[in-house]
């Protein structure tokens, strides 16, 4: 009975088991800030919406969902924003499985209040909270920096960004290029 025993063990674990997770379905994988842009600190946000306006801070919010394909990739351009704006900017990223069944609020200080109801949706608030960028769906990472930058009074417009992906469920924000304005 022993070897039957060991064997089952053996074979459990030994077997190999294919992970599943897809960037390109609209499956549930997990949390995607982790899984798919390397980047698990995210999520839950730093701060909120609430202390980001009273601090009259650059803030991004992104509404995503872990089981949409564009939210995902998504993922690495919210984490990249992290990485380039760390302590300039807070990135608050919420699922919208808690705001499905609420009303739209009327107070700026919610989350609801700018959440049109689509998936992905990158909104960027001055420091005064006023919205300065509202788009859904994938969007360009130097897009959103340029704004950023404009916001906190950074010209940003020499230097270019891109999205690499390093394996099929990571990927890293590199340096594209440096343009030269002062071209003879």
């Amino acid at each position: 009975m022993k070897i039957i025993q060991w064997i089952l063990i053996a074979l459990i674990f030994l077997s190999p088991f294919k992970a599943n997770a897809s960037r390109d379905t609209d499956s549930y994988d997990g949390n995607i800030f982790p899984i798919y842009a390397g980047n698990g600190a995210i999520v839950p946000p730093q701060t909120t919406l609430q202390e980001s306006l009273k601090n009259k801070r650059v803030a991004v919010l992104f509404f995503y969902l872990d089981d949409s394909s564009d939210s995902k990739a998504m993922a690495p351009i919210i984490s990249g924003l992290d990485l380039i704006w760390r302590n300039n900017i807070d990135i608050i990223a919420l699922t919208t499985d808690e705001l499905q069944d609420k009303e739209k609020s009327d107070l700026r200080n919610e989350p609801n209040y700018y959440w049109n109801g689509l998936i992905p949706q990158t909104i960027i608030l001055n420091s005064d909270g006023e919205v300065k960028f509202d788009k859904n769906g994938m969007i360009n990472i130097d897009e959103l920096n340029k704004v950023i930058g404009e916001l906190k009074g950074i010209d940003i417009e020499e230097t270019t960004f891109s999205v690499e992906s390093f394996n099929e469920y990571n990927s890293i924000i590199s340096e594209k290029e440096k343009k030269n304005k002062n071209k003879n």
